[in-house]
């Protein structure tokens, strides 16, 4: 069984379940109203018949499914937890309020107001705890490799053993890579016929943006001829213009590039979050900012707080603040105007020995100017603490883009300048996706996928998973 026969697997035995959990809820509800100890609290005004009873809950059931139809409930794509108990919550809802409907047009005023109320959160519950059930059987499938779909990764950059690296470390991502092959050629063809005809190959996923768009169409139809799967690398391009609008006019076809969302209400909201949640962070650390302010001053005198020159919307520059935590003779910047050739001539020499990161941005690994509290801070994202003050007075968002300097960004494509379409942020897609261990054009891909598929939910989703990447201390040199 491949990974879509078993996710349909999965979306067809939610059918019956859901069923089964909404009538269980019904049932419970029920049986508690009309149980001895509740009667004695609370008398029975009028009996309501079982058989009445089944056939009203089995229309709430039925009418629950469709709901549930229609909020794409019963579709293969598998959502984070939160998003399944969200629309789980968000459909039982509507199913209640249309119930509530029903009795108010017909005027059915001896019906009890506790059954109506009552089946509410223990169809949620229910129904819930039984998707989660199947989800926890779906993961222990995946983990143990059945179920997986054989796939074989194209490209020679190094985002290609990226991937077969993660579907390695993560089997319940549903792949399993037979080989890494650096081209399209005619070997590989040969590779992959061998693969295709022995049945050990389900899917080929293109990881290679450089490829000519002849290779590719051929890739495509052999991906055709041997009714594979076929999934790429979005490049720059697709990531930007991924939110489009089709417009007819005068009978031609036209599309229009639509702004981010964040454009109008969305903007607004987003603003109110960072504003609300900056101030909250700021009271709740100031205990941790206050103790290494202090070790920070023991250890290397003052400034605390280095003020470091990025690049923000609409490329406004400002000052990010941050912990010092380099040794004050090696910090550039306008507060420490001495010597300042010979800091940047050595930062230049450690960026061409020591930098991890191809492109305009550099990461020096095991940078000797960093004091050993700053190795501290840095390695727990300590010193960027600061930065939720850049949020409070509006340079900056909590969740976006991450900032990059001004002798970076001269080193931009024009491709790259579309990241300043929002403010930057403290945390962000690129950042919970591996940190420093992302290349830039990796990095630019994902700010430019987030900038154009904004959401609150998406913010949340970051924003919970940011504090387990910074423990798993994955990107941190």
């Amino acid at each position: 069984m491949r990974l879509r026969h078993l996710d349909l697997t999965f979306s067809a035995l939610c059918v019956p379940l859901d069923f089964a959990a909404m009538l269980l809820a019904a049932f419970s509800t029920y049986a508690l109203r009309f149980s001895s100890r509740f009667i004695e609290l609370r008398p029975v005004l009028q009996a309501i018949p079982l058989l009445t009873y089944i056939s009203d809950a089995i229309f709430f059931s039925l009418l629950g499914l469709i709901i549930f139809a229609l909020a794409g409930l019963y579709n293969t794509k598998h959502r984070p937890v939160w998003n399944e108990f969200a629309r789980v919550s968000v459909a039982i809802t509507a199913t209640i309020m249309i119930v509530i409907s029903t009795i108010f047009f017909q005027r059915e005023v001896t019906t009890s107001r506790f059954l109506v109320l009552a089946v509410w959160p223990l169809a949620i519950l229910y129904t819930y705890f039984g998707r989660l059930v199947l989800r926890l059987i779906r993961r222990a499938l995946l983990r143990r490799g059945f179920g997986h779909q054989r796939i074989v990764i194209i490209g020679q950059h190094k985002t290609a053993q990226d991937l077969a690296t993660f579907y390695l470390q993560n089997p319940i991502m549903g792949y399993t890579v037979c080989k890494i092959l650096k081209s399209w050629n005619e070997k590989t063809e040969h590779e992959l016929e061998l693969l295709a005809a022995r049945g050990e190959l389900d899917g080929i996923l293109l990881a290679e943006p450089n490829l000519s768009r002849d290779a590719a169409l051929e890739l495509i139809t052999f991906t055709e001829t041997h009714h594979l799967v076929f999934r790429y690398l979005a490049d720059l391009f697709a990531a930007r213009f991924s939110r489009v609008e089709v417009n007819t006019s005068g009978g031609v076809p036209i599309l229009e590039v639509k702004p981010t969302p964040l454009d109008g209400w969305g903007r607004i909201a987003k603003r109110g979050f960072d504003i609300v949640l900056s101030l909250f962070v700021l009271i709740l650390v100031s205990p941790i900012l206050f103790l290494f302010s202090v070790l920070i001053a023991l250890q290397d005198g003052l400034p605390i707080i280095f003020h470091n020159e990025r690049v923000g919307e609409h490329e406004h520059i400002f000052n990010t603040y941050k912990l010092r935590s380099m040794w004050r003779q090696f910090c550039i910047g306008p507060q420490f105007p001495d010597n300042e050739a010979e800091r940047l001539a050595l930062e230049k020499k450690l960026i061409r020995d020591h930098s991890i990161k191809e492109g305009p941005v550099y990461k020096i690994a095991n940078d000797p100017r960093i004091t050993p509290v700053g190795k501290f801070i840095r390695r727990w994202s300590i010193d960027e603490l600061p930065q939720f003050w850049n949020v409070l007075i509006g340079d900056m968002s909590i969740i976006g883009p991450r900032p990059h300097q001004p002798r970076e960004v001269e080193k931009y494509s024009p491709h790259h300048r579309r990241g300043f379409a929002i403010k930057p942020g403290i945390t962000g897609l690129a950042q919970i996706s591996g940190r420093s261990n992302l290349e830039f054009e990796d990095e630019a891909r994902l700010d430019l996928w987030y900038i154009e598929n904004w959401s609150l939910m998406l913010d949340f989703q970051i924003l919970l998973k940011t504090p387990i990447v910074v423990l798993q201390r994955k990107g941190v040199y």
